[in-house]
């Protein structure tokens, strides 16, 4: 039986490396993937995945008004397993679609992404693969203190915590640091 996963973390934990990995260990035996990333991610370039260790493959893109299910139907044949980058990045209704591709089509589906934001709130993706998916998958990262990281805070220029403004930023580790719940509490004033 086909599944939807969700692999979650913060920032720098390591999800598109995981995904590149498995990826690569379907291709290896013989089997196609399907790779899929937001179109407002461009920091590895359009249409490409990549890890900060450096691997990276093209993969197709998906933005607001893609539906996940025909464009997945339509690569059915020569796809054994889905593999979707910054999954938060989905909106509620095309997970739904993700969620028709594992349960219809019968192809596992490996989402990637954030739970939270910069606020402490969860992405409207995250919260419907929280909802949905069949396995939930924690990655773990540290904070600067060796606790388990579990939010992740945004900076401006001077490197101060932002706690207001657009949901969505795309970058790095310029722009954002994962913390513990407390260690973010400190730095948000929270």
């Amino acid at each position: 039986m086909a599944k939807l996963y969700f692999h979650y973390s913060t920032m720098n934990a390591g999800k598109s490396t995981l995904l590149l990995q498995a990826s690569y260990n379907y291709r290896e035996r013989g089997m196609g993937t399907l790779l899929l990333t937001a179109a407002l991610d461009r920091r590895a370039g359009q249409g490409r995945i990549a890890s900060r260790i450096g691997i990276g493959e093209d993969a197709l893109t998906f933005d607001e008004a893609t539906d996940m299910f025909a464009l997945i139907q339509d690569r059915a044949a020569d796809c054994a397993c889905v593999f979707v980058d910054e999954a938060q990045f989905l909106s509620s209704a095309q997970v739904w679609q993700l969620a028709r591709v594992a349960d219809d089509l019968r192809i596992p589906v490996m989402c990637y992404g954030l739970r939270v934001d910069f606020r402490g709130e969860l992405f409207p993706g995250s919260a419907a693969l929280l909802a949905l998916a069949d396995d939930l998958r924690e990655v773990r990262t540290i904070c600067h203190c060796g606790k388990k990281a579990t939010m992740v805070i945004r900076r401006d220029e001077q490197g101060r915590a932002i706690t207001q403004g657009a949901q969505v930023q795309v970058g790095g580790n310029e722009t954002y640091v994962s913390l513990c719940r407390r260690h973010w509490r400190e730095a948000t004033g929270n």
